[in-house]
């Protein structure tokens, strides 16, 4: 992390005091992400490998932002050791906020709106941002062409139904992988495909969407982009929010292009069809292959929408031997039994003396976060506060005005937000996030209820709540 915290203080001309992971190593990507802190500023560092994604990246954004699409700045770089610092665009994902905000079949209207401004952004990056852009950085591939399309669907073949040991007819499915292609390279492909158009990669912030995680860009068809949005396995749209948010993009696309609404539609779900296949190969290769079984949980997800498909689309070229691989698919006992967690996840927070034992953790896990709130202010200390808790307005107040106490708490946050959104990706059941201070009432018991506030308010997770010290002196109710 040396080299992060060295681009920080080249930037901010101040040190890093903090370094939180926000995502590590939980996506696909392999990329370590954290978010970097000091003197009031924060940042996003990316540390990876691969010098040409680094590349493609930062030329990228840098031309979006001439454009005045809402990405990123870059603000410092180091190629030769794989690390760059970027804007810090908050912690909510457009899909984190669909998730929050949703019963069932059912998303709130404010979400459907964040999805709306968001298909409506993605025609500036596809044309008025592509016609200007620079090909030559693009990584792997320049152009999504027959090449990128034969990755796509091998990649489908070999670690997805092979290790998921479905029977398929190589020669008959080559044949099929063959006429598809050949059907998508019909489709003009003059334009910025984004290649992960999806909602973890849009950032909500101050009600608009910012852009993020399209380094693999390059030519393409406009039909990819949307598809990949609106058939995101576990974002799990609704059909009808899926058409009505096609159609939006399609009356935003016209006010830049002249085109054929049909033509469009004929290829479309063909585009659907390969993304999908794309992201079940990506699932495969992460799951079976690398034994990270979180990903497995999305496979459901793709299973309902290629029903979906099967029921209520018909291709213009025949997939005989695919459409069957499908059907062994749907029938399959091994994935029937990759199900959908449905166990909500419990955050048990904790406040507490460090003159005693650390809080007990019942659930067998280990015992979470531990916080020390010991070196902020102590409203102990003062006679007025001495009889109050941490749970009384005055010491609220008190506590509210500390800025070491309002930077603690936003690290804590960061990290514990993180925490949740992989512990529920990979669907555990149970996190522990104890604070400690020196006689339990005071800090620990503000910190314990302001985070037990911040994780009911975002609404995904089951919150449990004890100050130990407090139910002691019989001051907990």
């Amino acid at each position: 992390m040396d080299v992060l915290k060295q681009l920080f203080e080249q930037y901010f001309h101040l040190p890093a005091e903090t370094v939180a992971p926000l995502q590590g190593q939980l996506g696909g990507s392999g990329r370590t992400i954290v978010r970097l802190a000091g003197g009031g500023k924060t940042a996003v560092g990316i540390l990876y490998s691969v010098r040409e994604e680094n590349a493609a990246f930062i030329e990228f954004s840098r031309h979006f932002r001439r454009c005045g699409l809402l990405v990123p700045e870059i603000y410092a770089e180091d190629l030769s050791r794989g690390a760059y610092l970027e804007e810090d665009l908050g912690d909510t994902t457009l899909f984190e906020f669909l998730s929050s905000h949703r019963t069932a079949d059912a998303v709130a209207p404010e979400v459907v709106e964040a999805y709306r401004k968001t298909v409506a952004e993605l025609p500036r990056f596809q044309v008025e941002a592509g016609r200007e852009l620079n090909y030559k950085v693009c990584y792997p591939r320049s152009s999504f062409d027959r090449q990128s399309i034969a990755w796509d669907l091998n990649y489908f073949k070999y670690y997805f139904l092979r290790l998921a040991g479905i029977p398929f007819n190589e020669q008959a499915l080559e044949d099929d992988f063959g006429r598809l292609t050949k059907f998508l390279l019909t489709a003009d492909r003059d334009y910025f495909l984004y290649r992960d158009f999806q909602a973890r990669n849009v950032m909500l912030r101050e009600g608009r969407p910012y852009f993020l995680d399209y380094q693999g860009g390059r030519k393409g068809a406009l039909q990819y982009d949307i598809a990949s949005l609106l058939y995101d396995g576990k974002a799990d749209l609704p059909p009808e929010l899926r058409q009505q948010l096609l159609e939006h993009y399609l009356d935003s696309l016209a006010s830049y292009i002249d085109f054929d609404r049909a033509a469009f539609m004929e290829r479309f779900y063909a585009f659907v069809y390969v993304r999908i296949l794309q992201a079940m190969g990506s699932y495969g290769f992460r799951g079976f292959y690398e034994r990270k079984t979180h990903f497995l949980q999305s496979v459901p997800y793709a299973l309902k929408n290629l029903r979906w498909l099967k029921k209520n689309v018909k291709l213009p070229v025949a997939l005989p031997a695919l459409l069957d691989a499908l059907d062994r698919m749907a029938s399959s006992e091994k994935l029937r039994n990759i199900s959908v967690p449905t166990t909500p996840l419990t955050v048990r927070v904790f406040s507490f003396s460090y003159r005693q034992p650390l809080p007990a953790d019942e659930s067998g896990n280990g015992g979470g976060f531990v916080f020390d709130a010991r070196y902020l202010p102590n409203p102990g200390r003062l006679e007025r506060f001495r009889q109050m808790t941490g749970r009384d307005s005055a010491v609220i107040e008190y506590l509210d005005q500390q800025e070491g106490v309002r930077s603690f708490f936003s690290h804590v946050q960061a990290l514990v937000d993180s925490a949740v959104a992989n512990y529920r990706e990979r669907g555990f059941s149970s996190l522990m996030v104890s604070f400690g201070c020196t006689g339990g009432q005071h800090r620990s018991v503000y910190m314990a209820e302001h985070l037990a506030e911040h994780l009911r308010q975002a609404g995904v997770v089951n919150v449990v709540l004890r100050h130990v010290e407090l139910e002691k002196k019989g001051l907990a109710e």
